[in-house]
């Protein structure tokens, strides 16, 4: 299986591996397993402790259908995208950017599962194997995927242009954790910029930059600030993943 690329909104770069279709099976058909033990056992003690018919379809309900019917959403949502057959495969569910999906992604996978399996005979196999992360039609709607467990674990990261970016670096101004994409990215643009009026804007833009976040520059090359002031942001994105 073929590793999976994706670039952060901070132009960071993790490489993982999406997991198997033998792999998603495998798991499912151990939830499945893990979901009959339960019910068999749950009716099991429902003969033998012969409640009242009024409360018998509640019991029914609340105890068997219910958690049978979310198991998978509840889950993941509380497991941080594994189920129990997930979770021995070592395999999990994240974003497609490699971020930990929302309750609603997690829901919107689960409520379109029917359609993947039981209801079109099994199309989301088809999908998994015709789409590059191995996606199935829930995961392509809710923007997830299913990656291998040891990927997530020792996610490789690296910088294209900040690759210099180590354990011992120390960011000079904290306050770039504030900046937002689009202001990091007319930074970015701005230093790239080939125009004649370069060195004009990358000044203003330094200034624009010192005044926003109250800064006072350790150094006087506005470029040199600009570009430290990407390396913090790119020390701040690490550390978040």
């Amino acid at each position: 299986m073929a590793e999976s690329t994706i670039i952060t909104g901070q132009f960071v770069r993790i490489s993982q591996t999406p997991a198997s279709i033998g792999e998603r099976l495998i798991a499912l058909v151990i939830d499945y397993i893990l979901l009959g033990i339960y019910v068999f056992s749950t009716f099991d003690l429902f003969s033998r402790i012969h409640l009242p018919s009024d409360f018998a379809m509640l019991f029914f309900l609340a105890i068997v259908y219910l958690p049978v019917l979310f198991y998978a959403f509840l889950c993941e949502m509380f497991n941080q995208g594994q189920s129990f057959g997930k979770r021995i495969m070592n395999i999990r569910v994240v974003k497609a950017d490699g971020s930990t999906p929302s309750i609603g992604s997690y829901l919107l996978r689960w409520f379109l599962f029917p359609i993947d399996g039981p209801m079109t005979g099994g199309l989301g196999l088809l999908v998994v194997l015709l789409t590059k992360n191995s996606q199935r039609m829930g995961d392509l709607a809710a923007g997830t995927m299913v990656i291998k467990e040891k990927n997530y674990r020792k996610i490789h990261v690296s910088l294209d242009e900040f690759d210099y970016l180590t354990k011992d670096y120390r960011p000079t101004y904290p306050q770039v954790s504030d900046l937002s994409l689009e202001q990091i990215n007319v930074i970015t643009r701005t230093l790239q910029s080939g125009k004649k009026d370069r060195t004009h804007r990358i000044a203003s833009l330094a200034r624009k930059v010192q005044e926003l976040l109250s800064i006072t520059p350790h150094d006087s090359s506005p470029e040199n600030f600009l570009q430290t002031v990407l390396r913090d942001y790119q020390y701040y994105a690490l550390e978040e993943i």
